[in-house]
């Protein structure tokens, strides 16, 4: 009889510790990595257009006489 109660309570235990512990720190992880890597690819994204925009922005640009401002150097 005792033994019997023994089973149940290490059964019931175990039932707790994988449906109440493992299985959801496995689905949070889970999720945590996938936010991770789309964080990630997001940023990739990002850096690259920020490459293509610099890149777009150092292209050389012709002066006109209306950007020359003259000036006076002053001692």
């Amino acid at each position: 009889m005792i033994r019997f109660i023994l089973y149940a309570l290490l059964i019931w235990f175990l039932y707790n510790l994988v449906f109440r512990f493992i299985i959801p720190v496995y689905k949070t992880t889970r999720q945590m990595k996938k936010k991770f890597r789309e964080m990630h690819e997001q940023m990739r994204q990002e850096q690259f257009q920020g490459h293509d925009q610099q890149a777009a922005q150092k292209s050389p640009t012709v002066a006109s006489g209306e950007d020359y401002i003259d000036f006076e150097e002053i001692k």
